[in-house]
C-alpha cells in the first residue's frame, strides 16, 4: 500500500473535503484527489461518497482512517523523534484504567506526568470493562490480570493482595456458622471463603447481607460494621494500622496483578514509553505496600 496515498486520504477525511485539506496542507486540489483516487483503485473500494455540495466517508473509508490514522501519526512522531535526536514525547495519549485504581491513584500519576510532560495532552477514562484499544483510539491500558491477548503486550507494574476484614466489634463466629458479608456485585451465591490463618488453611463460611458496585464502597460498608469483606490491602492498610478493620486472613488465591497493556503491532511511542516509566517510578518494586504508601501520600 501506498503510504503517501494513505497519508493524503487521512489529510482529506480529517479535514473534511479536497479543498479544506489543500489549504491546511499547502498541497493541491488535484494532487489528493488523484491520490484518493489510486488508493481506492488499488483496494477495490470507494472510500468517499461524492456529493455536489459534501464529500462523505463511507463504511469502508471511516474504518480504514480510524486504523491507519493513528499510526500514520506515530510514524511521523517516530520520524520527528529520531531527527530531533529523541526530543521529548508531546501530542495525546489516551489511557483507559479500571475503576478502583483511578479512584485511589490515577489522579496523582496522571498529574505528575502532566507537569512532566506539559506538551503531552493526557486523556485517562475509567471503565473495568474490556476496549478494543485499536477500534477505541486507546495508547494504553490498565488492567487487573487481563486475559492472555496476541494482539498486546505489556508490563505488570504493580502487584496487591486479598485480605478479608471486618470491623473490630464484628465478631468472627467460633462455631463456624455464617457471618455476614458485603460482597461486590449481586447478593447470593457466596457459601464461604477460603483463607490462609496462622494457624493454617480455613474456610469461612459467609452469608451476603449487601452487594456493591465498587472495592471502595465495600470497605466503607465494612467500616460501619455491616459485615466481613474481601478487599486488596493497599486499600485497607491504614485501617488496619489504625485498628477501625482487623484482618481474618489472606485470601486464597487473592493475588492481584496490574498490567499496562499496548498494542504489539505499533511501534512504541514517546508518549507510552515516558509513562511506563513514570509507573515505574511511582511503584519501583510493584508491591502492596507501595500504593497503600501513595494513596496515603
Amino acid at each position: 500500500m501506498d503510504l503517501l496515498a494513505l497519508a493524503d486520504f487521512n489529510l482529506v477525511a480529517r479535514h473534511g473535503g479536497f479543498g479544506r485539506a489543500a489549504r491546511a496542507s499547502g498541497r493541491p486540489k488535484a494532487t489528493l484527489s488523484r491520490r484518493v483516487a489510486e488508493l481506492e483503485a488499488a483496494l477495490g473500494l470507494r472510500l468517499f461518497e461524492r456529493g455536489a455540495r459534501a464529500l462523505r466517508l463511507t463504511e469502508e473509508g471511516r474504518a480504514l482512517a480510524e486504523r491507519t490514522g493513528a499510526l500514520l501519526t506515530e510514524l511521523d512522531e517516530a520520524a520527528a523523534a529520531v531527527a530531533a535526536g529523541g526530543g521529548r514525547p508531546r501530542g495525546r495519549l489516551r489511557i483507559s484504567a479500571p475503576l478502583l485504581f483511578s479512584q485511589i491513584a490515577m489522579g496523582r500519576l496522571a498529574a505528575g506526568f502532566a507537569l512532566k510532560f506539559p506538551e503531552v495532552r493526557l486523556e485517562v477514562t475509567t471503565e473495568d470493562r474490556p476496549v478494543d484499544m485499536v477500534e477505541e483510539g486507546y495508547d494504553l491500558v490498565i488492567r487487573v490480570d487481563p486475559d492472555p491477548d496476541d494482539s498486546l503486550v505489556g508490563r505488570a507494574f504493580l502487584r496487591d493482595r486479598l485480605v478479608v476484614v471486618a470491623r473490630p466489634d464484628l465478631a468472627r463466629p467460633a462455631d463456624g456458622s455464617p457471618v455476614p458479608a458485603v460482597v461486590r456485585g449481586a447478593v447470593g451465591g457466596v457459601a464461604a471463603w477460603a483463607v490462609a490463618t496462622p494457624a493454617g488453611p480455613a474456610r469461612l463460611a459467609v452469608r451476603p447481607v449487601l452487594g456493591l458496585a465498587s472495592l471502595v464502597m465495600l470497605r466503607d460498608a465494612a467500616r460501619a460494621g455491616v459485615g466481613a469483606a474481601r478487599l486488596p490491602v493497599s486499600l485497607v492498610s491504614d485501617d488496619l494500622a489504625a485498628g477501625r478493620l482487623v484482618s481474618w486472613g489472606a485470601v486464597d488465591g487473592g493475588g492481584i496483578t496490574l498490567w499496562a497493556l499496548y498494542p504489539s503491532r505499533r511501534l512504541l511511542s514517546a508518549r507510552v514509553a515516558a509513562f511506563l516509566a513514570h509507573l515505574q517510578d511511582a511503584f519501583p518494586q510493584g508491591r502492596p505496600e507501595e500504593l497503600a504508601g501513595y494513596i496515603a501520600g
